[in-house]
């Protein structure tokens, strides 16, 4: 095994921690809202202490990662993510754990950044959608690990275990890490978010990110909670063990597909596999409230071995979620190629890479609050509804200023 090789798979481990928790507190969400019972703002912050300290956090780790030691921000992130989940295991209220997540959410946003930032670096231009693709394999495995470990830990030992766990493994990404990743060298004077800021392309995919930030974060924040809250606030009623099978079907798909699609969209363009990434990802969520409809519709069975009596929407929202982790598989390793071939082109990708998740944070920000505040006014289905919106909408701005400023035939030239 080479250096480079080494390096590559600590990355992948770092990225595997970073994921592993992130799912876990995704996958317990239902429990601590039913736990906490808080107001439907609440449950939108019980979110956003995560997203909001993740946009505070990027600019100075993607400066200080450009700047200084990429390595070393990385360790720090990694160091930082040990304390947040040992800290989970003793939090009593609502604004603890908000707080916490606000812990969670900075080595969150240093653990993916950096791994991120130096896997582009290491990768070789040719490759290196279908490389950030394996990288993001990784992170998918771990959230069907997380997801299944941290129902079944929970249902049988509490809280206490699944943290015990998340702190074994982020502290294995650091150890990694420490040994096999090589110091960075490849250090920026200045302020690279200053050109990258302005870079047409960058600005070409961000019209789209911004918006499709929003139907992601509704969709993937909302389908466990469909899933697993009481019918009287409109969901499904689903243990905290049927719900892990739920999300496992998503990330399981998205674990498969996207080192074949970054080679794709490494071979026949970028930008045409985030348009049929997000537009599937559009129509997909739209028909997420009809699951119960189409169970029925079907004559689906309404218990399931190992799992027991569920109901005949769980089969058809397990498929629906599958695809959308296909639809994502086609948007996320092109659309983070594009960043990564922008940043290296010029001498920033840990800003290239920041400027990215900046984007994100807007409408990650708001999307719980908007999600909540749905669930208790008009009902949990239009949360999916307004997810599918603003996907279509992202996907049309997209498509409208590529076409204007590169050409009808951007989508498979670019």
């Amino acid at each position: 095994m080479t250096q480079e090789t080494r390096q590559l798979y600590a990355l992948y481990l770092a990225r595997f921690a970073s994921s592993f928790g992130l799912i876990t507190l995704l996958t317990l969400l239902p429990t601590y809202i039913d736990l906490f019972d808080p107001s439907g703002v609440v449950i939108g912050l019980f979110t956003t202490g995560l997203t909001l300290a993740q946009a505070i956090a990027v600019i100075p780790l993607a400066w200080a990662g450009d700047r200084y030691d990429k390595r070393s921000v990385l360790l720090g992130s990694l160091g930082i993510g040990v304390l947040a989940y040992g800290a989970f295991a003793v939090v009593s209220s609502s604004t603890g754990f908000i707080l916490t997540r606000g812990l969670q959410g900075i080595a969150a946003t240093g653990m993916g950044l950096m791994s991120l930032a130096l896997v582009g670096e290491l990768a070789p231009s040719g490759r290196r959608a279908n490389i950030i693709g394996m990288a993001n394999s990784w992170r998918f495995a771990a959230a069907i690990l997380g997801t299944l470990s941290a129902g079944i830990l929970y249902q049988l030992f509490g809280f206490t275990a699944v943290f015990s766990v998340l702190v074994v493994v982020v502290s294995l990404a650091f150890v990694t890490v420490w040994l096999f990743v090589e110091p960075d060298t490849t250090n920026v004077q200045g302020f690279a978010f200053t050109d990258l800021a302005v870079n047409r392309r960058i600005l070409t995919i961000t019209s789209f990110r911004a918006q499709y930030a929003i139907a992601v974060t509704l969709v993937r924040t909302w389908i466990p909670i469909y899933a697993g809250v009481s019918a009287m606030k409109g969901g499904l009623a689903y243990s905290t063990a049927v719900v892990s099978v739920v999300i496992v079907a998503e990330k399981f798909t998205n674990m498969l597909s996207q080192p074949y699609m970054g080679r794709l969209s490494d071979r026949f363009g970028r930008s045409l596999f985030v348009f049929i990434g997000g537009s599937l990802y559009g129509l997909v969520a739209l028909a997420v409230p009809f699951t119960p409809a189409f169970g029925t519709a079907l004559s689906l069975p309404s218990s399931i071995p190992l799992l027991g009596a569920l109901s005949p929407a769980f089969v058809p929202l397990v498929v629906l979620n599958g695809f959308l982790g296909i639809a994502d598989s086609f948007r996320e390793p092109a659309s983070m190629a594009l960043f990564a071939d922008e940043g290296t082109a010029n001498g920033g990708v840990a800003s290239s890479f920041g400027i990215r998740s900046i984007v994100w944070r807007p409408g990650s920000i708001i999307a719980p609050i908007i999600g909540g505040l749905l669930m208790t006014t008009v009902g949990i289905e239009w949360v999916f509804y307004a997810g599918a919106l603003t996907a279509f909408t992202g996907v049309g701005l997209f498509v409208g200023i590529l076409g204007y400023t590169h050409g009808r035939t951007a989508l498979t030239k670019w």
